[in-house]
This record gives structure tokens, C-alpha cells and sequence, in this order.
């Protein structure tokens, strides 16, 4: 049996792709990960993490992740569909390539844990179902369990283990994009002053905000008013 789990990293970032990754692991072999200290990587050290990181693809059967870039973000945004659709919709692809997946837990950002379960269900071309929720594809093969959930990431070590890999690759595009700009992005997120210092000086520079998610919340919470033309306005 094997056990898939997903989580994402730069969701709420202002700079930058939102990462989502994907891990599989035999049901056999899931003891190692918490053993080797697996776990949420927002509870990690970056330094941590990257040792996790060889660790974690010697132990797993498969391990995907899809960068969704800025650009990608805005015009979904800009045509009113909502982040939670474009993160099911990239997580649905990665399940898809997937092999001899029984269960999929995921780290649900919806309101009702399950509907994001829901909207992968609904995107995926897997035989799929949700326990207790009667979505299940007809298919004669033995569909996949999806297992939606509030705080996976920190309750079982195979969504652990798909955060860690989706902040590993943030991490380094973020440092990519860093030294392509010239430009010190700090973190990427609306909390880190560096971000906010790299745009408020570099606010003109085009190529830069090929990056910047200009239709996304966060962006509201930045009120310098030379950042007006370079964001565009906040999506609700």
C-alpha cells in the first residue's frame, strides 16, 4: 500500500510562485519519517530542512512538485477564480502522475476541510472518492481515498514530508530569482521587511513585477502609496 501526501509553500507570499508538492510512500516504510524528524516545515530551520531533504527522496516512491507562478495567479485571480481552485487544480495534476496511490492526504485551505477534497476529486482524472461524501467516479479500478484535512501538515508525517519539499523548492527560486533581478527578495511575504524595502525601491522595474502577485489580498496590507501603480488592486 501506498500513502501520498500534499502540502503547499508561498501561499500567502506577495513575490514569487506558490509551490505544491507531493509524496508517496510505502505504508511500510511511513515509521522512518518521524523518525528521522520529519515534520511541518514551518516548524524547521531552513538548515533542517535541506538535510531532511535527501532523506525524505531516498525513503519515498515518488515525490512531484509544480511551481504556480505569479503570473499564473494573477490572471486566474483577475478572472475571479479563486486560489483554492488553482491549488486543487495543480495538486489534481500531480496525484494524476502518480502510481499504486491508495490514500491522498492533503492539507486543506478551505473554510470546510473537505471541500477541498472536493475540488481535487472533481479535477483529477484518478478514480477518486471522500470518505462520507458521496463524489466517487464510477471506474472499475479501486479508486483513491482523498483525506482533506485542517492542520495535516502537522498530523501526519507524509503531508510533513510534501511541505518540506515544497518549501525546499521556494526557497530556492526565490534565491533564483534573487540573483536573476539582482534584486534581495528577502522571503517573498508581505511580513518580511526586506520584501517590502526590495519592491518600495524597485516598484518601476517591469521585470520584477513579472513576480509580484498583483491581484492578490496581501497586497491591501501594503499602503505606501508608490506602490499604487506598480500592484494594481487587491482581489477580494
Amino acid at each position: 500500500m501506498i500513502i501520498c501526501g500534499g502540502d503547499e509553500a508561498g501561499r500567502g507570499a506577495f513575490v514569487g510562485p506558490l509551490v505544491v508538492a507531493v509524496v508517496s510512500v510505502k505504508k511500510s516504510l511511513m515509521h522512518k519519517l518521524p523518525e528521522l524528524g520529519v515534520r511541518d516545515s514551518k516548524m524547521l530551520p531552513k538548515r533542517r530542512r535541506e538535510e531532511l531533504y535527501g532523506s525524505i527522496m531516498d525513503i519515498a516512491e515518488d515525490v512531484r512538485f509544480s511551481a504556480i507562478s505569479a503570473s499564473e495567479i494573477n490572471e486566474a485571480m483577475k478572472s475571479h477564480v479563486s486560489i483554492n481552485t488553482i491549488e486543487a487544480k495543480h495538486f489534481a495534476m500531480l496525484l494524476d502522475e502518480m502510481e499504486g496511490v491508495s490514500a491522498f492526504y492533503i492539507d486543506s485551505p478551505d473554510v470546510v476541510a473537505e471541500k477541498f477534497g472536493v475540488r481535487i476529486n472533481a479535477l483529477s482524472y484518478s478514480p477518486t472518492f471522500i470518505p462520507g461524501i458521496k463524489v466517487r467516479k464510477k471506474t472499475e479500478s479501486k479508486p483513491i481515498k482523498i483525506i482533506a484535512e485542517h492542520k495535516a501538515d502537522s498530523k501526519y508525517p507524509v503531508v510533513s514530508a510534501a511541505s518540506i519539499i515544497a518549501k525546499i523548492h521556494r526557497d530556492h527560486e526565490i534565491d533564483r530569482l534573487s540573483r536573476l533581478l539582482n534584486i534581495n527578495l528577502g522571503s517573498g511575504y508581505p511580513s518580511d521587511p526586506k520584501t517590502i524595502e526590495a519592491i518600495k525601491v524597485n516598484h518601476r522595474n517591469a521585470e520584477l513585477g513579472q513576480y509580484v502577485r498583483k491581484y492578490w489580498k496581501t497586497a491591501a496590507n501594503i499602503k505606501q502609496s508608490r506602490l499604487q501603480g506598480f500592484t494594481g488592486s487587491a482581489a477580494e
